[in-house]
């Protein structure tokens, strides 16, 4: 069971794990043991998952997110295969709880006074510094 926060865990069941071999460092050992860990998680069809989380997670547009909506993490920054596999359980973790929260909508604000005469101002010194420009004579000899 992996626990992503008090109110969410998504069963052993949903997660498919992959071992293959890893690159990186390990010496011959990486040429006969599958350390690294393909960890697949079906966000589609996980009942375990509910409605606006799953909206969420799908709509981040991840590169590690299938066509069919499987997310695919890969992990083989350690040498042994309890250590990625527990690293690919907590990215997972980590990925969902990121998106359980929905983000705050945006309240519009108007421009305050000050920076209205501010910016005004600003575009008075500049239509000056321009017609000064414009009228100094630049003698056509």
């Amino acid at each position: 069971m992996l626990q992503v926060s008090p109110t969410l865990a998504i069963p052993d069941d949903e997660l498919v794990e992959r071992f293959v071999r890893s690159s990186g460092p390990g010496g011959q050992n990486v040429n006969k043991v599958a350390t690294a860990v393909e960890l697949r998680f079906d966000v589609v069809n996980s009942p375990s998952l509910p409605e606006p989380v799953r909206a969420r997670l799908l709509a981040r547009r991840d590169r590690r997110l299938t066509d069919e909506g499987v997310l695919v993490l890969s992990a083989q920054r350690f040498r042994t295969q309890d250590r990625n596999r527990e690293d690919a359980r907590e990215r997972l973790a980590a990925l969902i709880a990121a998106v359980l929260v929905p983000p705050k909508k945006r309240i519009a604000t108007k421009p305050t006074k000050g920076s209205k005469e501010r910016r005004l101002g600003a575009k008075r010194e500049r239509s000056t510094v321009k017609q000064q420009r414009r009228s100094s004579g630049w003698d056509k000899e």
